[in-house]
C-alpha cells in the first residue's frame, strides 16, 4: 500500500454561522492521481486553501509526511513541497515565461540574487528552465511577455512554475477554467504527464480532464465528503449523478481515453 503524503483529519471551517468545510478527513497518497469535484460552493477551494495555509481551520488538522502543519505559514509548506496553483493567474505579466521560470529556478537554488542575469551565466538554470519550457509547450512563446500569451498558454506557464518549485503534493485549483476549447488537449495532455512521483490533487469541473486524470475521486457537497472512489464507482453512483454529475456525464467513460 501506497504511504500517504498528505492528510486532513476532520477539518472544519466556519465563517460566521456558515460551516464551509464539515470535518473532512481525506489522505493522498504518494504518487496519487487525485480529483476533488463537486457543486459550486462545496467548498473545494476553502479545503485547499487550508491545505496551503491561506486559511486555518476552525478545527482539525493538516499533517504532511507525518508531520503536522495545520498551523505553518505558506512558504514553509512550499518549502516542504505543497505548492498549488490558482483558479486566477498569478502570474508577472511583463516577464517572459523564461524569464519567470529562471526567477522561480534560482530562487528554488538558492541563487535568487542573481535571477535577472543573462541565463547563460548559470547553465544549471539555463538548462533547467530550457526543459521546463519543453515540458510545458511554451519554447516558441519563451521571450514573448506573458500578457501577450494565449489564455491557455498562461495556464501552462503557471503549472509549470508550480512544478519548477519541485513539489512533492502538487495542487491544481481549475486549470482548465476558462481554456478555449481548442487548448484544453494542452492543458489534459501536460497534467496527465506530470512526474510521477509528485502527489496531484486537481480540483476540476471540465469532468473530460476529471475523469481521464483521477485514479481517486473524492466528491465534496456542502463543505463534506459524500463519497470516494476510484473514477468507474464514482461515475456510476447514483447519488453522485443526483447531486452533481448529472448530464456532465453523458458520452464520458470513466478511465477511457477523451482526447
Amino acid at each position: 500500500m501506497s504511504a500517504t503524503v498528505l492528510q486532513t483529519h476532520g477539518l472544519i471551517k466556519r465563517f460566521g454561522g456558515i460551516t464551509a468545510t464539515d470535518n473532512v478527513s481525506i489522505g493522498f497518497e504518494l504518487g496519487a492521481r487525485h480529483a476533488l469535484i463537486g457543486p459550486n460552493g462545496a467548498g473545494k477551494t476553502t479545503l485547499i486553501n487550508q491545505l496551503t495555509g491561506v486559511l486555518a481551520p476552525t478545527e482539525g488538522r493538516v499533517v504532511m509526511g507525518g508531520q503536522d502543519i495545520t498551523d505553518m505559514a505558506p512558504n514553509k509548506r512550499v518549502a516542504l513541497g505543497l505548492v498549488r496553483t490558482f483558479q486566477i493567474n498569478q502570474l508577472f505579466s511583463s516577464l517572459t515565461p523564461l524569464q519567470s521560470l529562471a526567477l522561480v529556478v534560482s530562487s528554488r537554488t538558492g541563487k535568487a540574487g542573481g535571477w535577472w542575469r543573462p541565463l547563460g551565466q548559470d547553465a544549471a538554470v539555463a538548462a533547467e528552465c530550457e526543459q521546463l519550457l519543453d515540458q510545458f509547450r511554451l519554447a516558441e512563446h519563451a521571450d514573448r511577455p506573458t500578457r501577450e500569451l494565449p489564455y491557455g498558454k498562461r495556464r501552462l506557464l503557471e503549472i509549470g512554475l508550480a512544478v519548477a518549485l519541485k513539489p512533492k503534493v502538487l495542487l491544481l485549483d481549475e486549470p482548465a477554467a476558462g481554456v478555449p476549447a481548442a487548448e484544453r488537449q494542452d492543458i489534459l495532455d501536460t497534467v496527465a504527464a506530470l512526474p510521477a512521483d509528485v502527489s496531484v490533487v486537481l480540483i476540476e469541473h471540465d469532468m473530460d480532464l476529471v475523469f481521464s486524470f483521477a485514479t481517486r475521486i473524492t466528491v465534496l457537497v456542502n463543505g463534506a465528503v459524500l463519497t470516494e472512489g476510484t473514477p468507474q464507482q464514482i461515475g456510476a453512483d447514483p447519488q453522485v449523478r443526483a447531486v452533481y454529475l448529472g448530464d456532465s456525464m453523458a458520452g464520458i467513460r470513466p478511465g477511457a481515453d477523451h482526447g
